[in-house]
């Protein structure tokens, strides 16, 4: 019986001694580096300026390596309360993509009209499906430098990072949340 347990945990020993270095290694087989980040941004927004490689650098010290990420483009008014429409397409590291719309509505100190393209961050979202809810902002997570911005949304362990370079004139602060569908729609709640 003592042989036995020895053999057995012998066994469980040599099981996670390696296993544990698989799941890393396909960890990060599964996320995006940031180079591989900051060149599919500057290739999607045709530009690369010195505020968009600080709000990656930023996205990456705070919420580590995304494994999927949204290229889309929005639309946005507000005079107090506000909404936002947009669309884009979700690319998953491990694989996958998904046609993605959101709308959203906004409440605070905010007044103007924006029209600008997105990049969005997406960590630990275990599916191209798991990106169609509600996602709330997270108060006062709004970075802003050099012409690009980033805020956090959060929901369930999955945490989204929208990048929009160039906001326009749209100005002041608020809350809400953004609702991602797989239809296209005009309700933003």
């Amino acid at each position: 019986m003592h042989d036995r347990r020895q053999h057995l945990h012998h066994l469980a020993a040599l099981a996670t001694a390696t296993a544990l270095p698989a799941l890393a290694a396909e960890d990060k087989g599964d996320t995006y580096d940031e180079d591989s980040i900051l060149k599919a941004a500057t290739d999607f927004f045709g530009q690369t300026t010195e505020g968009l490689a600080k709000v990656i650098e930023k996205a990456f010290k705070e919420q580590g390596r995304p494994n999927a990420y949204i290229k889309g483009e929005e639309a946005g008014a507000a005079i107090t309360v506000g909404l936002r429409y947009g669309d884009g397409e979700l690319l998953m590291k491990g694989g996958g993509a998904a046609r993605v719309y959101w709308a959203g509505p906004s409440i605070g100190f905010d007044l103007g009209v924006n029209a600008s393209k997105v990049f969005t961050l997406a960590y630990h979202l275990p599916n191209a499906g798991a990106i169609y809810q509600r996602f709330p902002g997270v108060d006062g997570s709004l970075y802003y430098v050099g012409g690009a911005g980033i805020n956090y949304q959060r929901l369930k362990g999955i945490t989204l990072a929208p990048i929009r370079l160039g906001v326009g004139l749209r100005a002041g602060a608020s809350v809400g949340y953004i609702h991602y569908r797989r239809e296209k729609s005009i309700n933003p709640f």
